[in-house]
């Protein structure tokens, strides 16, 4: 009888640590973005390499929300974002987003830098300026073959 309380009581134990595992990985993930305290808005870049859903929007380095959806806008051949944000930031309707690197190695976040304008984009607005990804291949191809690419 005390093996099967001993069973029981681990299997309680790998199920709890399973359960915290999940519920940690839905706050970190940011699952469940997109519900109420988040506004919505769109972003168009040339190209959206090293991004996806599910990428973190960074403000001064702080998240403040994520990418909802990325589809090609056949008319002009650019990468349309949806992107979510708390609904306590105000942006300012001169912000720009840049595809940010963390580093030689490290994963691509959408980075917004607030302008200076006393108005601001209304939530569901599109945010204008906008840069896309510097691939560090393609610098390595114009430092080795001599900036003639």
């Amino acid at each position: 009888m005390s093996e099967n309380v001993t069973e029981v009581l681990t299997g309680g134990a790998v199920l709890a640590v399973a359960a915290g595992f999940l519920f940690y990985a839905g706050q970190v993930g940011g699952v469940g973005v997109g519900a109420s305290g988040f506004d919505t808005y769109s972003a168009s870049f040339r190209s959206a390499e090293g991004i996806g859903i599910g990428t973190d929007v960074r403000l001064a380095g702080v998240k403040v929300g994520s990418v909802l959806d990325m589809t090609l806008d056949p008319a002009t051949f650019r990468a349309s974002t949806k992107i979510s944000l708390q609904d306590d930031v105000a942006l300012p309707d001169d912000s720009a987003i840049v595809i940010s690197s963390e580093g030689l190695l490290g994963g691509s976040f959408l980075e917004i830098l607030p302008g200076g304008s006393a108005f601001n984009i209304e939530p569901g607005g599109e945010i204008e300026d906008t840069q896309s990804s510097v691939s560090i291949v393609q610098l390595l191809l114009k430092f080795v073959s001599g900036g003639e690419e």
